[in-house]
């Protein structure tokens, strides 16, 4: 059986390597603040004390991380996954970054007989809890094949996209559709309030409808109970709108809807928002309009 190493044990990334323990194999486990991994610990993971020493000691080691930089400094930086490097080791990324830095880092693991996939998530922190997740992969297949065994105790969905870069490309398109869904609801639930028609029931209207999606049928219970908590955090959503702003730029491509969308995150994160929800935008056209959905 595979020894696995997971780095990175925020609000998915621990529901994630949860589930993998669970599903028998062994797991190593480091994370920068210690909580998440005594309480792994505790389920019966191992601890390590730099991403160096977990890689040493897996057939495969996970990230989960915040943003690029933080991706290529514990991948490349001292006491990172590629000091620990040995051949055949396998490294997958779950997390969102510019698909040319996830280029890069395969670039450089496969100089010391690495494999690296990228693989960013979706379906949030219900998904990862749930063992749901949708994981869009970009890499060598035959790596992918090795690993499915542990990508099946995280997800549902797993589909090799294409070489280094695609799973990170794909993930960016998701994430232009999440924003776009995420800014129309909040702009049908504010319109309907304000021309005077109760929003709950537009809801139930249309959501079995064209308009049908997993927006509408998991965040509007939430928002009309008055929870915004996350869910997926509105600066991670900032965030992975710029990627895909770099990234557009890089290849020349139209993404109007998406500049605009991003200025509306720009306005929530500006707003003191950045910690709730990416559906609690809805704040931004609230504000706009002059009324509260609830």
């Amino acid at each position: 059986m595979l020894k696995v190493g997971y780095i990175g044990l925020g609000l998915m990334g621990k529901s994630i390597a949860r589930n993998i323990l669970k599903a028998g194999f062994p797991v190593v486990v480091h994370n920068r603040s210690r909580a998440a991994v005594d309480e792994l610990v505790g389920e019966g993971a191992s601890a390590a004390n730099s991403p160096g020493e977990v890689a040493a000691q897996v057939d495969v080691v996970f990230t989960n991380l915040p943003d690029t930089p933080d991706v290529e400094k514990v991948v490349l930086g001292e006491n990172g996954i590629l000091a620990g490097a040995h051949d055949g080791l396998i490294y997958i990324d779950n997390s969102t970054i510019k698909p040319a830095a996830a280029r890069r880092i395969a670039e450089k693991l496969s100089e010391k007989k690495v494999f690296a996939l990228d693989a960013p998530v979706s379906g949030g922190d219900i998904g990862a809890k749930n063992g749901t997740l949708t994981i869009m992969v970009g890499g060598e297949a035959s790596a992918l094949d090795k690993v499915m065994p542990v990508l099946l105790a995280m997800g549902k969905t797993i589909t090799h996209v294409g070489d280094s870069g695609a799973g990170q490309v794909a993930k960016a398109a998701n994430q232009i559709m999440v924003a776009a869904q995420m800014v129309a609801m909040g702009e049908l639930l504010v319109f309907s309030k304000k021309a005077g028609v109760d929003p709950q029931k537009v809801v139930e209207a249309i959501k079995a409808g064209a308009a049908q999606c997993w927006t509408l049928d998991v965040k509007p219970p939430r928002l009309f109970a008055g929870n915004r908590e996350p869910g997926f955090k509105a600066h991670m959503q900032l965030k992975d709108l710029k990627i895909i702003l770099d990234t557009s730029q890089e290849y020349d491509i139209p993404i109007s809807g998406t500049v605009e969308n991003t200025k509306l995150f720009q306005q929530m994160i500006d707003s003191g928002m950045g910690e709730l929800d990416n559906s609690a935008v809805v704040g931004v056209i609230e504000a706009k309009a002059g009324i509260k959905i609830v």
